[in-house]
């Protein structure tokens, strides 16, 4: 699951600095930015998703969303362990953090339907936070000690996204088959050579199908298209859940993995659904036989 990151864009004496931060905000791709009061006009900036914070009250559409809970010592936690389950999200600020107490919190919260998230200032605080009790708090509050640790933190995400365990497998059948309605799916992200997306007929046992980065003497290489299999195939999300391809939606997220198991989430810009001949694959592992549908194409 992708964890929130609020940015915290806070007044200054130059009103100049807080635009500066949401535009560097919205550059690294983090739309939910938090104002004050006094710089709630800023909402006509671009678009993203701006959150008031009004006193402690985190707020999004006139709705409160949100605590911001202040921990001093350690005579404060017993206050923020009482908002669970009370509010959608806690987020803790802390002038001198300690990593027990945070440990803490994270069992606290698990399970509750509070997020918790911390304020970091840097990315070296959002990796610790993100991997204490390699769980992780569930968000940030990026409130940036400079401008520069907001594409930090986002590198910092990237970096660190699920990793997918891939198995060789043996094909045992490869049959043509008739017509269907197959997908390909054009991302928003130029992919590598190596790099596809996971489908198959069954969410247990999916197939990477490699992405179309490499020229052939038919067509040209699109580095951002997956021909990925007809309208019943299941696709990975970066959540660990599936979709049917022929649900996916512009805007949608999926999971693009290479030959090494390195994965990173890209956005779905469109699908081309078209009626092509088909080709079953069947493959087999552990005594397991899996099968997935592709075009048959050159």
């Amino acid at each position: 699951m992708d964890r929130p990151v609020w940015v915290g864009a806070f007044p200054r004496k130059d009103k100049g600095v807080v635009r500066s931060l949401i535009s560097t905000a919205l550059e690294a791709g983090f739309d939910q930015i938090v104002l004050s009061e006094a710089d709630a006009s800023l909402q006509r900036l671009g678009h993203f998703s701006p959150i008031l914070l009004t006193e402690d009250v985190f707020m999004f559409d006139d709705e409160a969303i949100g605590r911001l809970a202040t921990i001093r010592s350690a005579k404060d936690e017993p206050a923020v362990r009482a908002l669970r389950g009370t509010t959608k999200h806690v987020v803790v600020r802390t002038e001198d953090w300690k990593v027990i107490p945070i440990e803490n919190l994270i069992a606290h919260f698990q399970g509750s339907g509070t997020r918790l998230l911390v304020e970091v200032h840097d990315a070296a605080e959002a990796k610790l936070f993100l991997e204490t009790m390699e769980v992780g708090v569930d968000g940030l509050f990026l409130t940036p000690s400079s401008p520069r640790e907001i594409p930090a933190v986002r590198a910092l995400l990237e970096s660190g996204r699920l990793a997918v365990t891939l198995t060789r497998a043996e094909v045992t059948t490869i049959r043509p088959l008739g017509l269907g309605d197959r997908v390909c799916v054009d991302t928003c992200s130029l992919l590598r050579t190596g790099e596809g997306l996971l489908v198959g007929n069954s969410s247990s046992g999916l197939f990477l199908i490699h992405a179309e980065t490499i020229e052939s003497g038919y067509v040209a290489a699109r580095p951002f298209r997956v021909n990925a299999g007809p309208v019943h195939a299941y696709v990975y999300l970066p959540d660990g859940a599936t979709k049917y391809l022929s649900e996916l939606r512009a805007g949608d997220e999926v999971l693009a993995v290479d030959a090494e198991g390195r994965a990173r989430s890209v956005i779905v810009g469109r699908l081309k659904i078209e009626r092509r001949p088909l080709l079953l694959v069947e493959a087999e592992v552990a005594g397991r036989r899996f099968a997935t549908i592709v075009q048959n194409a050159e």
